[in-house]
């Protein structure tokens, strides 16, 4: 099965690829003299967005070919299965009844019949599942440390989804850096921060031997500490540059007042977009009709050509202006947002294992396949759906010039950046604050019980009776033997 859905996963991926392959060729506007000459760094810049598809269908279908070698069943444990049933015949031996109170008796069938269970949960139907499915939903969506964790994890999905749609569009517009450089910096530092802190996560829970309580703790503590990475990200940016003619204001469009009266007689079209630059006054301009400019010059170097636009008008001095946007006066912090966000990535991956072993250690044998499905179906609905929908949405919020498509709203050409970093890592303080709201809830509860635990150790320990005594003393290696198994 795991092979099948692998060999799904890389055909999907090169679906993905067939728009660019059945699509005709890119259009670009040539309406003005020597065309429209694009670079890496041009808003309008596509690239080989399809190549990364292909080479990562073709690396998981390769991945793929080892699953059809494995065996159709795994082997059985047969320890745990021995282990189980010699504990089911000292619960069950007339000696443990006469010594057992009628309390005890009732406890001990019903561990008998929870343990019989599941052994055979395996073995269930499919009608059986059907009619056994809403009891064991229901009772595994009451149980309070299942909701919360899983409830922190939507949240941490929620903020993962969000990054990984828009972080790129973000720091391209932020920092005013081209694609291929955004995402090489995402795929160098921040993905291996997250496989660093689940590493890591997953270490300090095997050294130290952790428990519930210790895991909620930890969790915790990683949510506070990526929560406090991600406060200076609010200051690590600058506003936009001067566009000449764009409104600094949202949802706006560029009226012909705000246009200067030096090129009125270009009749620049209103919906045109070839940006250009002045290098000394640091102003950005629509198009070059826009900075009144009535001639072109193109330089040719080795490695790349520079467009010149001079005779302008509209420019202090008269020109010339450079092709393309101005870059941003802030561009060198982007390395230390990008450390920021790395660090804080890593941070919330350190509460992955622990989280996971919460669910898997809170819910009974017998429901925890069906919690970890719950768990992930919850993810998809609640998080990786809704997130993206949401990012866009705020970010969407903070354009100021919108190009237009048949009189509708086509794609954003500029942002207010100041508004655009506030949404957007506002957004990621949110859903962060709601993760640690739900570990903070989640080691209150787990004290709670570790409370009430001691307490009725307490109570029945002088009191008790020898065969109370010996389950427990059983019960507590294969406690300790089912832990170390997860």
């Amino acid at each position: 099965m795991i092979g099948c859905g692998a060999v799904l996963v890389a055909l999907a991926g090169l679906l993905m690829t067939l728009p660019h392959f059945l699509s005709e060729p890119y259009r670009y506007d040539h309406s003005n003299p020597g065309g429209i000459k694009l670079t890496s760094k041009d808003p309008r810049w596509v690239g080989a967005w399809w190549l990364g598809f292909l080479i990562s269908a073709g690396a998981v279908a390769l991945a793929a070919i080892p699953y059809f070698f494995f065996p159709r069943e795994m082997p059985k444990e047969k320890r745990e299965l021995h282990f189980r049933r010699k504990l089911l015949t000292i619960a069950a031996s007339p000696a443990s009844k006469g010594e057992d109170s009628p309390l005890e008796q009732s406890l001990g069938e019903s561990q008998k019949k929870q343990d019989g269970l599941a052994q055979i949960a395996t073995d269930l139907t499919v009608i059986q599942f059907i009619k056994v499915f809403p009891r064991v939903l229901l009772r595994t969506l009451r149980h309070p440390i299942f909701l919360l964790v899983v409830l922190s994890q939507v949240c941490m999905s929620c903020m993962a989804a969000g990054m990984a749609t828009f972080l790129p569009k973000f720091l391209e517009r932020q920092f005013s850096i081209t694609a291929s450089y955004a995402n090489l910096l995402i795929g160098s530092l921040t993905i291996p921060s997250a496989i660093l802190g689940i590493v890591v996560g997953g270490v300090l829970i095997k050294r130290l031997h952790m428990g519930p309580l210790r895991c909620g703790i930890l969790c915790l503590l990683g949510a506070l500490l990526g929560l406090l990475l991600t406060t200076p990200l609010f200051f690590t940016g600058c506003s936009a540059h001067r566009i000449e003619g764009i409104a600094q204001r949202p949802a706006m469009q560029p009226e012909p007042g705000l246009f200067p009266s030096c090129m009125e007689a270009c009749s620049c079209p209103a919906d045109g977009f070839n940006p250009v630059c002045d290098p000394s006054t640091h102003v950005e301009y629509i198009t070059p009709c826009h900075a009144g400019c009535t001639s072109q010059v193109v330089q040719e170097a080795t490695d790349k050509s520079q467009v010149l636009y001079t005779n302008c008008s509209c420019v202090e001095g008269g020109g010339p202006v450079l092709g393309g946007s101005c870059d941003s006066a802030c561009s060198y912090l982007v390395l230390p947002f990008m450390l920021l966000v790395s660090a804080g990535t890593a941070a919330f991956s350190i509460t992955h294992t622990p989280s996971f072993m919460l669910i898997l250690r809170g819910v009974k044998k017998e429901d925890k396949a069906l919690a970890v499905g719950i768990q992930f179906m919850l993810l998809r609905v609640l998080a990786w759906m809704p997130s993206p929908v949401i990012h866009g949405s705020a970010i969407d919020t903070t354009c100021v010039h919108w190009a237009l498509s048949c009189g509708r709203q086509a794609v954003c050409r500029y942002y207010d950046h100041d508004l655009l970093r506030t949404r957007f890592i506002g957004l990621q303080f949110f859903f962060k604050t709601g993760t640690m709201v739900c570990f903070a809830l989640v080691v209150a509860i787990l004290r709670q019980q570790d409370k009430e635990a001691r307490a009725a150790a307490t109570v029945s320990g002088p009191g008790s009776s020898p065969g109370l005594q010996q389950k427990l003393l059983v019960s507590e290696p294969e406690r300790k033997r089912e832990d170390s198994r997860v």
